[in-house]
Protein backbone atom coordinates (compact mmCIF):
# COMPACT_ATOMS: atom_id res chain seq x y z
CA UNK A 1 0.00 0.00 0.00
CA UNK A 2 1.42 3.06 -1.02
CA UNK A 3 1.73 5.78 1.98
CA UNK A 4 0.04 9.43 0.95
CA UNK A 5 1.91 12.56 2.42
CA UNK A 6 -0.15 13.77 5.42
CA UNK A 7 -0.53 17.03 3.74
CA UNK A 8 -2.25 15.56 0.65
CA UNK A 9 -4.35 13.80 2.60
CA UNK A 10 -5.28 16.70 4.58
CA UNK A 11 -6.54 18.15 1.62
CA UNK A 12 -8.29 15.81 0.04
CA UNK A 13 -9.68 15.34 3.45
CA UNK A 14 -10.92 19.34 3.47
CA UNK A 15 -12.24 19.11 -0.22
CA UNK A 16 -14.32 15.86 0.16
CA UNK A 17 -15.85 17.61 3.76
CA UNK A 18 -16.27 20.61 1.66
CA UNK A 19 -18.47 19.38 -1.14
CA UNK A 20 -20.36 17.29 1.36
CA UNK A 21 -21.43 19.94 3.28
CA UNK A 22 -22.12 22.02 0.32
CA UNK A 23 -24.03 19.57 -1.19
CA UNK A 24 -26.68 19.73 2.23
CA UNK A 25 -27.84 22.74 1.01
CA UNK A 26 -27.20 23.53 -2.40
CA UNK A 27 -27.64 21.15 -5.62
CA UNK A 28 -24.62 19.76 -6.69
CA UNK A 29 -24.72 21.23 -10.25
CA UNK A 30 -25.00 24.74 -8.88
CA UNK A 31 -21.31 24.05 -6.50
CA UNK A 32 -18.63 25.63 -8.17
CA UNK A 33 -14.87 24.81 -7.53
CA UNK A 34 -14.72 27.93 -6.43
CA UNK A 35 -17.47 27.19 -3.69
CA UNK A 36 -15.38 24.12 -2.99
CA UNK A 37 -11.76 25.65 -2.28
CA UNK A 38 -13.57 28.48 -0.59
CA UNK A 39 -15.22 25.81 1.64
CA UNK A 40 -12.02 23.76 2.30
CA UNK A 41 -10.05 27.17 2.87
CA UNK A 42 -8.03 26.00 -0.32
CA UNK A 43 -6.82 27.34 -3.56
CA UNK A 44 -8.71 25.87 -6.58
CA UNK A 45 -4.99 24.95 -8.19
CA UNK A 46 -5.31 22.12 -5.40
CA UNK A 47 -8.72 20.46 -6.21
CA UNK A 48 -7.28 20.46 -9.63
CA UNK A 49 -4.23 18.64 -8.51
CA UNK A 50 -5.86 16.05 -6.86
CA UNK A 51 -9.44 15.68 -9.02
CA UNK A 52 -10.07 16.71 -12.71
CA UNK A 53 -13.71 18.39 -12.01
CA UNK A 54 -16.08 18.54 -9.54
CA UNK A 55 -17.38 15.72 -11.53
CA UNK A 56 -14.43 13.40 -10.85
CA UNK A 57 -13.95 14.50 -6.59
CA UNK A 58 -17.67 13.27 -6.53
CA UNK A 59 -17.29 10.21 -8.82
CA UNK A 60 -14.18 9.13 -6.72
CA UNK A 61 -16.29 10.28 -3.44
CA UNK A 62 -18.69 7.71 -4.53
CA UNK A 63 -16.70 5.25 -5.35
CA UNK A 64 -14.75 5.55 -2.03
CA UNK A 65 -17.66 5.02 0.32
CA UNK A 66 -18.91 2.10 -2.41
CA UNK A 67 -15.56 -0.03 -1.83
CA UNK A 68 -15.66 0.98 1.80
CA UNK A 69 -18.75 -1.15 1.86
CA UNK A 70 -17.79 -3.61 0.00
CA UNK A 71 -14.59 -4.19 1.55
CA UNK A 72 -16.56 -4.24 5.11
CA UNK A 73 -19.07 -7.18 3.50
CA UNK A 74 -16.39 -9.32 1.78
CA UNK A 75 -14.35 -9.15 5.57
CA UNK A 76 -17.92 -9.63 6.92
CA UNK A 77 -17.97 -14.02 7.68
CA UNK A 78 -20.12 -15.96 4.71
CA UNK A 79 -22.60 -17.13 7.62
CA UNK A 80 -23.28 -13.68 8.86
CA UNK A 81 -27.05 -13.80 8.74
CA UNK A 82 -28.92 -10.53 7.06
CA UNK A 83 -29.23 -8.98 10.71
CA UNK A 84 -25.81 -8.83 11.26
CA UNK A 85 -25.13 -7.37 7.94
CA UNK A 86 -27.41 -4.87 7.78
CA UNK A 87 -26.04 -3.43 11.04
CA UNK A 88 -23.27 -3.41 9.38
CA UNK A 89 -24.36 -1.05 6.50
CA UNK A 90 -26.56 1.28 9.15
CA UNK A 91 -23.01 1.42 11.09
CA UNK A 92 -21.28 2.32 8.12
CA UNK A 93 -24.31 4.65 7.30
CA UNK A 94 -24.35 6.40 10.90
CA UNK A 95 -20.55 6.81 10.64
CA UNK A 96 -20.78 8.74 7.51
CA UNK A 97 -23.72 10.63 7.75
CA UNK A 98 -23.07 13.81 6.30
CA UNK A 99 -21.70 11.99 3.18
CA UNK A 100 -25.46 10.22 2.88
CA UNK A 101 -27.35 12.44 4.00
CA UNK A 102 -26.11 15.20 1.37
CA UNK A 103 -26.50 12.29 -1.76
CA UNK A 104 -29.93 10.63 -0.26
CA UNK A 105 -31.98 12.56 1.50
CA UNK A 106 -31.20 16.42 0.51
CA UNK A 107 -30.08 17.55 -3.08
CA UNK A 108 -28.30 13.92 -3.90
CA UNK A 109 -27.31 12.47 -7.28
CA UNK A 110 -29.09 10.32 -9.53
CA UNK A 111 -25.69 8.96 -9.94
CA UNK A 112 -24.98 8.13 -6.85
CA UNK A 113 -28.24 6.44 -6.31
CA UNK A 114 -27.67 3.90 -8.95
CA UNK A 115 -24.06 3.22 -7.59
CA UNK A 116 -25.80 2.41 -4.35
CA UNK A 117 -28.55 0.31 -5.77
CA UNK A 118 -26.08 -1.33 -7.87
CA UNK A 119 -23.51 -2.46 -4.48
CA UNK A 120 -26.92 -3.46 -2.66
CA UNK A 121 -27.59 -5.52 -6.15
CA UNK A 122 -24.02 -7.11 -6.11
CA UNK A 123 -24.62 -8.29 -2.27
CA UNK A 124 -27.71 -9.64 -2.26
CA UNK A 125 -26.49 -11.96 -5.40
CA UNK A 126 -23.47 -12.51 -3.76
CA UNK A 127 -25.80 -13.83 -0.70
CA UNK A 128 -27.95 -16.16 -2.89
CA UNK A 129 -25.55 -17.82 -5.09
CA UNK A 130 -26.83 -21.70 -5.08
CA UNK A 131 -25.03 -24.65 -6.30
CA UNK A 132 -24.78 -23.70 -10.14
CA UNK A 133 -26.05 -27.59 -10.57
CA UNK A 134 -28.98 -27.17 -8.49
CA UNK A 135 -30.05 -23.82 -9.77
CA UNK A 136 -32.40 -23.91 -12.51
CA UNK A 137 -33.76 -21.29 -15.05
CA UNK A 138 -36.64 -20.40 -13.78
CA UNK A 139 -35.36 -20.07 -10.16
CA UNK A 140 -32.79 -17.79 -11.50
CA UNK A 141 -34.73 -15.70 -12.92
CA UNK A 142 -37.28 -15.57 -9.59
CA UNK A 143 -34.20 -14.54 -8.12
CA UNK A 144 -33.48 -11.44 -10.42
CA UNK A 145 -36.54 -10.28 -9.92
CA UNK A 146 -36.58 -10.83 -5.78
CA UNK A 147 -32.87 -9.31 -5.68
CA UNK A 148 -34.01 -6.49 -8.33
CA UNK A 149 -37.21 -5.75 -6.04
CA UNK A 150 -35.26 -5.87 -2.48
CA UNK A 151 -32.00 -3.81 -3.74
CA UNK A 152 -34.74 -0.58 -4.77
CA UNK A 153 -36.89 -1.37 -1.27
CA UNK A 154 -33.51 -1.56 0.62
CA UNK A 155 -32.57 2.02 -1.37
CA UNK A 156 -35.72 3.37 -0.51
CA UNK A 157 -35.58 2.51 3.18
CA UNK A 158 -32.45 4.38 4.06
CA UNK A 159 -33.50 7.18 2.23
CA UNK A 160 -36.36 6.93 4.58
CA UNK A 161 -34.10 6.80 7.31
CA UNK A 162 -32.14 9.83 6.42
CA UNK A 163 -35.05 11.93 5.48
CA UNK A 164 -36.29 11.07 8.91
CA UNK A 165 -33.43 12.19 10.28
CA UNK A 166 -32.70 8.57 11.66
CA UNK A 167 -36.59 8.04 13.64
CA UNK A 168 -35.33 4.53 14.81
CA UNK A 169 -31.57 2.87 15.90
CA UNK A 170 -29.67 0.78 14.01
CA UNK A 171 -30.05 -2.63 16.14
CA UNK A 172 -34.43 -1.81 15.30
CA UNK A 173 -33.34 -1.02 11.37
CA UNK A 174 -30.85 -3.69 11.16
CA UNK A 175 -33.69 -6.35 12.41
CA UNK A 176 -36.53 -5.35 10.33
CA UNK A 177 -34.40 -5.07 6.83
CA UNK A 178 -32.93 -7.95 7.56
CA UNK A 179 -36.11 -10.27 8.73
CA UNK A 180 -37.69 -8.74 5.58
CA UNK A 181 -34.71 -9.80 3.32
CA UNK A 182 -34.39 -13.43 5.08
CA UNK A 183 -38.26 -13.86 3.94
CA UNK A 184 -38.10 -12.40 0.62
CA UNK A 185 -34.90 -13.58 -0.49
CA UNK A 186 -34.47 -17.40 1.15
CA UNK A 187 -38.19 -18.15 -0.07
CA UNK A 188 -36.64 -18.54 -3.72
CA UNK A 189 -33.42 -20.69 -2.57
CA UNK A 190 -35.98 -23.11 -0.94
CA UNK A 191 -39.25 -23.47 -2.59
Amino acid sequence: MVKVDRRIRKSQEAIKTAVTELMMNKDFDHITIQDIAGKADISRRTIYLHYTDKFDLLNKLITEHIENLREICESTEMDTGYNNMVFVWFEYFEKHFLFFYALLASKGSSFFRKQFLDFFIHELQNGNESEPAVMNTELMKDQIVEVQFVGGAIIGVVEWWFTHERPLPLSVMAERIGAMLERNLDMNLNP
